[in-house]
């Protein structure tokens, strides 16, 4: 017989991995079946985590749907940023958005690209943590990925850059050091060419909630350089053309 899946208890399970420090296999979880029951366990790991930002990351799941988790610890590097280092953390470059006005959720037209630029009030360089508590992250499940808050295990966001960096990111030279190593150095590449996809795909999502992309919400858009395994604490710096974001892992 099939376990019932209970959304509180898969994220006391994560909250508690979390807190440990430690990774559990896919197996040793009960799975959401669906999406809805993958974002009632997010939403219980967030009140767990005492998550009040308003700050999100957003991609697809391998079907194709737009998903969200919530950007915790989140820090401003002008504030002297600081994350925790965990075993295992990645880290990834990334441009963020703030918007400076409501994306409510439409049933006619969809959104085109130009009207979610539109919607931009601010551009920023960051920076994304992650360790899942389930060992696999996403790789068997991305259900239960989704409920693990994505992966997500910070965020610093660094200083605004033009808004035109939505259209020019692909391909402008990226270089990050960490604890005094290159740890990359390169063209800056997004998996999907364009930094907007996936929060156009998940702002024509008619089942998103409708608390969703407000005035004010800062969406980061995924990886230009791709996740890159921190195997020590120390300070980060990023320097994306002329843009440089510092802060320490400790």
């Amino acid at each position: 017989m099939t376990e019932a899946f209970d959304p509180r208890a898969l994220a006391a399970g994560l909250h508690r991995l979390r807190q440990a420090g430690r990774q559990e296999e896919t197996g040793n979880f009960t799975l959401p079946a669906d999406l809805h029951q993958a974002m009632e366990a997010q939403n219980f790991l967030a009140a767990a985590e005492n998550i009040s930002s308003n700050a999100w990351k957003v991609t697809v799941s391998p079907e194709g749907q737009a998903v969200t988790g919530p950007l915790h610890p989140y820090a401003e590097a002008a504030s002297g940023a600081n994350i925790p280092w965990v075993p295992g953390m990645k880290f990834e470059t990334e441009i963020a958005v703030r918007l400076g006005q409501d994306l409510p959720i439409r049933t006619g037209a969809p959104y085109s690209r130009a009207e979610v630029v539109e919607a931009i009030s601010a551009v920023h360089l960051g920076a994304e943590l992650l360790v899942s508590a389930v060992r696999e992250s996403g790789s068997i499940s991305f259900l239960l990925f989704t409920s693990d808050r994505l992966g997500n295990s910070g965020y610093v966001l660094g200083p605004k850059l033009d808004k035109s960096v939505v259209d020019t990111a692909g391909g402008m030279p990226l270089k990050v050091t960490h604890a005094g190593r290159t740890i990359y150095d390169g063209p800056a590449q997004h998996p999907k060419g364009d930094v907007l996809t996936w929060l156009v795909d998940y702002a024509n999502d008619g089942l998103r909630p409708d608390t969703s992309l407000k005035t004010g919400a800062l969406i980061t858009t995924g990886t230009l350089s791709g996740a890159v395994v921190l195997t020590e604490p120390g300070e980060t710096d990023i320097l994306f053309g002329d843009a440089r974001l510092n802060f320490s892992l400790s």
